[in-house]
């Protein structure tokens, strides 16, 4: 069983910046392609960013380009968002998760296969403020 725990949420001026970490491990652990997805209240789930764990594959929604990027570090089994030019629309619960079957991250981001990914996180929330 695979364990994502992420971190690195809280409360950030608009402008600002924030790093999002996800944490893998778990006995069985393989490194699938991980992504972000982010839930804000009262709409539907979407997603943010995915990433191959080789690092050299990233696929990025059209509304966090330039402004977010996502990233692994293989020895801490960790992937990363950085959050920059943070907006108040921003703000929503971050997850990460991914799929032993999924090892593309174009994949991960397809429209709807969020629903069938396997391993979640609990979810860490930003908060934007204007």
């Amino acid at each position: 069983q695979v364990q994502l725990v992420e971190s690195g949420g809280g409360l950030v001026q608009a402008g600002g910046s924030l790093r999002l970490s996800c944490a893998a491990s778990g006995r069985s652990f393989e490194r699938f392609a991980m992504g972000w997805f982010r839930q804000a209240a009262g709409k539907e789930r979407e997603f943010v960013a995915a990433i191959s764990w080789s690092g050299g594959n990233v696929h990025y929604a059209d509304f966090v380009k330039g402004r977010f990027a996502m990233s692994v570090d293989n020895a801490k089994n960790t992937v990363y968002l950085l959050m920059n030019s943070l907006k108040p629309e921003d703000t929503a619960v971050y997850y990460c998760a991914g799929d032993p079957a999924l090892k593309d991250p174009l994949l991960v981001g397809a429209p709807g296969v969020d629903r069938w990914l396997e391993v979640w996180g609990q979810g860490t929330l930003v908060t934007v403020s204007s």
